[in-house]
């Protein structure tokens, strides 16, 4: 997987993490505003059915569902990076990503390796090209 191709993953997959939220916070900020939630002081202890109450609960459904897309793509794209970077001679980068994931700390592993880090699947072509001249008699 490229550089650009993961670049294109991540950004994605982080702006439908964000238009989920925001379509999940205001379906249920909308909700609450039309006293579709039956409430005992802060507990919500009920539901009260209608139109608008099953259409902003779809829409709740439809910004988590969007949420965990994003979210999958993320992965995606931090497995992506780890494959790319494998192809390094340097495998700096590779346990760098693959520490930073595993603690929690893959979004910014993923922010610095899209700004700074190198593209292995350039350097993976580099060294095929090399390969096959140095193969060819002379």
């Amino acid at each position: 997987m490229t550089k650009a191709t993961i670049t294109r993953l991540f950004i994605g997959g982080g702006l439908a993490i964000v238009a989920g939220a925001i379509v999940a916070v205001f379906a249920i900020g909308i909700a609450m505003a039309n006293d579709v939630f039956v409430m005992d002081g802060a507990d919500v202890v009920g539901f009260s059915g209608g139109g608008l109450a099953f259409s902003l609960l779809g829409l709740a459904v439809v910004g988590s569902l969007a949420i965990m897309g994003g979210l999958i793509a993320g992965l995606v794209a931090w497995i992506g990076a780890l494959m790319n970077t494998w192809q390094l001679d340097s495998k700096a980068w590779f346990v760098a990503l693959l520490l930073l994931g595993i603690f929690n700390f893959g979004f910014f592993a993923m922010i610095a390796f899209l700004v700074a880090g190198p593209d292995g699947t350039t350097d993976a072509e580099r060294r095929a090209t090399q390969a096959a001249a140095s193969a060819t008699p002379a």
